[in-house]
């Protein structure tokens, strides 16, 4: 591939760009705003000139509502060789693009599963997507050269070729992203309108579960809409399972044992199967999920802190697998949660000590 054209330069569209160009590709990039293109250029993106004839592969970027028509006005134009669009949803704009009597021999839908809370071309970066599943979804009908032309996009952007069905990517994501973010958009609904008291104590817990709460509505409303009947299926089956913890709960403030047993077992229930879905997250590189041990340390707001952490783990020889941070309600300090492997734990507990760090048990 050495040129490109990428339309709609959003996040994903200015992240892909960015990787495209930093591997010696020639970008063009173009959008609705032509303000966000030219700032998508200013950041080393590509040029927002047009190009003078046709690219090698245009990637569309557009919100999903908009992406069949987009595509479609692309390909009459014959801009590209070949086209794909980056929406996390897949069937839709299939069926659209076939229902306009399009020839799809040189499209392919494809979705890197990877984003941030923020949009917009300044909160792009070029390593968005490294390490990252990147689902592509050919059919009969897409030609071998646009099959490259996406899997060569792909290596560019350092993340991992996955091929689906796209009717079987649709119900995936649902279960893996749309209808958890609901679900985090509900929970954090609740702290809209809580006493002050009570929201300064929030922990890491309600931070882990409302993060991705906070992404553009809008933004959602394009995706959900694209998506509706698969992820209201599964809230329909989250609803009964809360129906029955609700009943489980209420059993346990019975004066009666044998409802309370009842309630217990109902909780129990569903906890035990929390686990048993839990443990089925990948881990680290999309590999099985391993244990980790967590070494705590607390440290002061200052700056380089984490810095002389890692430096002082690498020291030790210990390899930082993961890392959490806690900060104190009211104090300029913070815990550091490190996550190492189980027989590094007492090593790099002892290393920190020994270099001044305050250890929590």
């Amino acid at each position: 591939m050495r040129t490109a054209l990428v339309i709609g330069t959003g996040l994903i569209g200015t992240s892909a760009a960015l990787a495209l160009a930093g591997r010696g590709v020639v970008v063009h990039l173009a959008d609705h705003d032509p303000e966000q293109a030219r700032t998508a250029a200013a950041l080393g993106a590509g040029t927002d000139e047009a190009p003078e004839g046709p690219v090698d592969l245009a990637i569309v970027a557009s919100p999903p509502a908009h992406v069949a028509e987009v595509l479609a006005d692309a390909m009459r134009r014959g801009v590209a060789r070949g086209y794909l669009d980056v929406a996390s949803v897949k069937g839709g704009p299939r069926r659209a693009l076939e229902a306009l009597g399009l020839d799809l021999s040189s499209y392919i839908g494809t979705h890197p599963m990877s984003g941030r809370e923020k949009s917009g071309p300044l909160a792009a970066t070029g390593d968005l997507f490294e390490g990252r599943p990147w689902v592509l979804t050919p059919t009969r009908d897409t030609d071998t050269e646009v099959l490259n032309l996406a899997l060569e996009l792909v290596s560019h952007c350092r993340a991992v070729p996955v091929v689906m069905d796209a009717d079987a990517h649709d119900r995936a994501v649902a279960l893996v992203s749309h209808m958890p973010h609901l679900v985090s958009s509900m929970v954090a609904a609740r702290l809209e309108n809580a006493e002050e008291a009570a929201v300064r104590l929030c922990g890491q817990g309600i931070r882990d579960v409302t993060r991705i709460a906070a992404s553009d509505p809008g933004m959602w409303i394009d995706i959900l809409s694209a998506n509706p009947g698969p992820v209201a299926d599964l809230l329909t089956d989250v609803a009964g399972d809360l129906e029955e913890t609700v009943r489980a709960l209420r059993a346990l403030q019975s004066a009666d044992e044998a409802k309370r047993l009842e309630g217990t077992s109902g909780i129990e229930d569903v906890l035990r199967r929390g686990n048993a879905g839990q443990v089925r997250v990948p881990g680290k590189h999309g590999a099985a999920p391993r244990v980790y041990e967590v070494v705590a340390v607390l440290i002061d707001d200052q700056p380089g802190q984490l810095a002389r952490i890692f430096a002082d783990a690498g020291r030790a020889g210990v390899n930082v697998e993961d890392v959490r941070i806690e900060h104190a309600t009211g104090q300029q300090a913070g815990l550091v949660q490190l996550m190492v492997e189980p027989k590094a734990a007492t090593v790099l507990s002892a290393a920190l000590r020994e270099r001044g760090w305050a250890i929590r048990q």
